[in-house]
């Protein structure tokens, strides 16, 4: 049975007392080296934002939102966030959360909130006050993989090309569909094939494809120099169940760990073939996150 929230959506929240004495402002590019320093003292857990970082800069179109740092009266950043269509942040207080919740109330354009599950009823309690209404809500469990690692693998695994893209496009839409229950396909399709093109040219959708059938895709969504954060694992269901998965993973696990330090993924909370999976193939559980999808 999946495990409840520990967010209430029909609960009211009270606002704090005492106003936090820092400031949240939009982060600049001349803070990257600092801002990167700070999301890499928990590597793994902020594995997206340091990707993002790293792949767009600060200030980017391309980050769907806007980066904004919290620092506290001595000028020290105490939070780093993404506000926007996918809503991630890391702070150290939680004079940080509920500052970056009031900003987040005044964006119109969040689709999705993840937090660790510790950490979101602080940040709820500020932005339920004014934010928008929750319409989809799960947990999902972070994995980390390091050496040793199973050995098996695949020889037909490889980096997908532009002219793989018909092939993988009404597949990863179904994954982000069942996911957060919008179809990509329908509500954006420019800008859902624009930024799949670009996974593909930047080297990080991997594939196996016989006879023209796909048969494995597998995403890698953000590099850091500690840790590769892999994402829309998928296996062809004619081939589920015999062994395909298993190889690929294996396969790409082999190929990322020679460049960084450990691999991570999340794997729903209610997919216990999921996790059963991962768990076989040495990967940890490390934490538990909660993602809210908004109205």
């Amino acid at each position: 049975m999946q495990s409840p929230l520990l967010i209430n959506p029909n609960k009211t929240y009270p606002r704090p007392l005492v106003e936090a004495e820092g400031c949240v402002e939009p982060l600049v590019n001349s803070e990257y080296a600092e801002v990167l320093a700070f999301l890499e003292r928990r590597p793994i857990y902020t594995a997206c934002l340091a990707g993002l970082i790293r792949d767009n800069g600060l200030q980017s179109g391309r980050n769907r939102g806007v980066f904004y740092g919290y620092r506290n009266h001595r000028g020290e950043l105490e939070g780093v966030a993404l506000l926007g269509h996918a809503t991630l942040m890391e702070a150290s207080s939680d004079e940080a959360i509920q500052a970056f919740a009031r900003t987040a109330q005044r964006c119109n354009n969040v689709h999705m909130i993840m937090f660790e599950e510790n950490r979101i009823d602080k940040f709820w309690g500020e932005y339920a006050v004014a934010g928008q209404e929750i319409r989809h809500a799960c947990r999902q469990l972070l994995f980390e993989l390091r050496w040793p690692i199973e050995v098996s693998g695949v020889a037909n695994l490889r980096l997908a090309t532009i002219q793989d893209l018909p092939l993988l496009v009404p597949v990863h839409a179904e994954l982000a569909l069942a996911e957060s229950g919008i179809d990509p396909n329908e509500q954006d399709p420019a800008g859902f094939t624009e930024r799949y093109e670009r996974r593909i040219e930047q080297g990080r959708t991997w594939v196996m494809i016989e006879n023209g059938k796909l048969f494995f895709k597998a995403e890698v969504v953000a590099k850091t120099p500690d840790t590769t954060y892999v994402e829309g694992v998928w296996v062809n269901p004619e081939a589920r169940r015999q062994g395909y998965g298993r190889r690929c993973m294996s396969q790409l696990a082999r190929m990322l760990l020679w460049q960084t330090k450990s691999i991570c993924l999340f794997v729903n909370d209610d997919n216990d073939e999921a996790r059963n999976f991962y768990q076989q193939a040495g990967y940890h559980l490390r934490t538990v996150y909660d993602t809210v999808f908004l109205r």
